[in-house]
């Protein structure tokens, strides 16, 4: 038993009649009567009862109709998720956020673009770090990661910028130098500063030591936030001042100031990184959707 002999079958059922049938199909009257025996003889029943100028359903007949026609739909509904599957339409992509780059507007604005743009892919967030998503890229847990770049061991990975953000200073609300309008990072240098561990996103780490040092002094470093996200609080609560990307600036509490950086700014930067080797179609859109939005976008976000 093949498709056409159900689509065969299903024509004559409807029609009642093999002539109308064969020209709703678009063949000839004598292949289609064949057709319909042969498959009378495999299924060991009369489907049809001929009649003087139209046919009637048997009882088999009309039992078998009910399969044939949600056998059909169910091809159609296979066909129809392929292609989508094919097109990238639909599907799913697991996605990593580190750093507190679910922040970052730019990073939301893609994630809903990409939503309106193919509502039938789901999206499947999870909240780390930089090295635990790079690992997780490699091991294939996750599909796509929101990092902050330079990552260590990318090695069969792609990396692509999606945008750079200065840092502010954040302080208490009752330090001596909240209310400047703009402080030089050498104003800092006698201030205990809470940073995150290293091992959770060396790039950025580095960055920031590095712009200590171009600034004259090394800093003076303190308690230990456990993420980037988590420094706010640590500030509200007295234990130091510290830099953050713009973006966190968006954790507003009674507590803390944000003041802007003179030149020169460190930079955060964001950026996506996934498997060289994925052969995702919904992904390879997610890509290229973030590659248009970094093009016409602005480099730095200030």
């Amino acid at each position: 038993m093949e498709l056409r002999h159900l689509r065969y079958f299903i024509a004559i059922a409807e029609e009642q009649n093999f002539t109308r049938a064969a020209e709703r199909l678009g063949i000839q009257q004598p292949p289609l009567s064949q057709q319909i025996r042969q498959l009378e003889q495999e299924l060991g029943t009369s489907l049809f009862r001929r009649l003087t100028r139209k046919v009637e359903l048997t009882e088999a007949g009309a039992s078998f109709l009910a399969d044939a026609r949600a056998i059909l739909e169910q091809v159609e509904r296979a066909k129809s998720s392929v292609q989508r599957f094919s097109r990238g339409e639909a599907g799913r992509i697991r996605i990593g956020f580190a750093g507190a780059t679910y922040f970052q507007p730019e990073v939301t604005a893609l994630i809903r673009d990409y939503r309106a743009r193919y509502p039938g892919v789901q999206l499947l967030p999870e909240q780390s770090n930089t090295a635990l998503l790079v690992e997780g890229l490699r091991s294939g847990e996750i599909d796509l990661a929101f990092v902050r770049p330079p990552i260590g061991g990318a090695d069969g990975l792609n990396t692509q910028l999606l945008v750079e953000e200065d840092m502010l200073v954040a302080l208490p609300a009752a330090h001596r130098l909240s209310r400047q309008a703009a402080l030089p990072l050498s104003a800092l240098a006698e201030e205990t500063f809470i940073l995150f561990p290293r091992a959770i996103s060396p790039g950025l780490y580095d960055n920031l030591i590095s712009a200590f040092h171009q600034a004259g002094f090394s800093p003076r470093l303190g308690q230990e936030a456990p993420q980037i996200a988590s420094i706010v609080p640590m500030i509200d609560a007295g234990f130091g001042i510290s830099l953050v990307p713009r973006s966190v600036s968006q954790i507003r509490t009674e507590g803390v100031r944000y003041v802007p950086i003179t030149a020169p700014v460190p930079a955060a930067p964001i950026g996506i990184a996934y498997r060289q080797d994925q052969h995702s179609v919904a992904l390879a859109h997610f890509v290229a959707l973030a590659r248009e939005k970094r093009q016409h976008g602005p480099a730095r976000q200030t």
